[in-house]
């Protein structure tokens, strides 16, 4: 993902555009686009601030986390269960989220869910 512009271009275009330069004849003077001079000076009308937003980091964890408790209650119920099976048991109660979803909560909490082996180690084969 590309960075922001800095904020001193952004101050220097707004005012060029409040000496009387269009928005359009700025942008083409400071090298950036027709619509980044409209929205720059659109937010420093607005908000009184042209500085960027923080970029990237997380949007939509809050979503999964509404049902954290629920969520928790499953596996602890079950100890031995899938992230299908979890999918699934959700499902019944009307929600509806992706194994990767599910994956990233778990993730989160720090909760592995491994199954353990069934077989009885080798005598012959070294199991690492």
């Amino acid at each position: 993902m590309a960075k922001a512009l800095s904020i001193d271009l952004r101050d220097r275009l707004i005012a060029a555009v409040a000496k009387g330069m269009s928005r359009r004849q700025a942008a083409e003077h400071f090298g950036v686009s027709a619509a980044s001079a409209i929205r720059w000076c659109a937010l420093e009308r607005d908000v009184g601030d042209a500085r960027p937003k923080r970029q990237g980091g997380d949007r939509r964890s809050g979503r999964i986390e509404a049902h954290a408790a629920l969520i928790l209650s499953i596996v602890e119920q079950t100890k031995d269960i899938t992230i299908a099976e979890v999918q699934a048991k959700l499902a019944e109660q009307g929600l509806s989220f992706g194994i990767g979803t599910l994956w990233r909560f778990f993730d989160r909490h720090r909760i592995t869910l491994k199954k353990s082996r069934r077989t009885p180690p080798s005598r012959s084969v070294r199991m690492s």
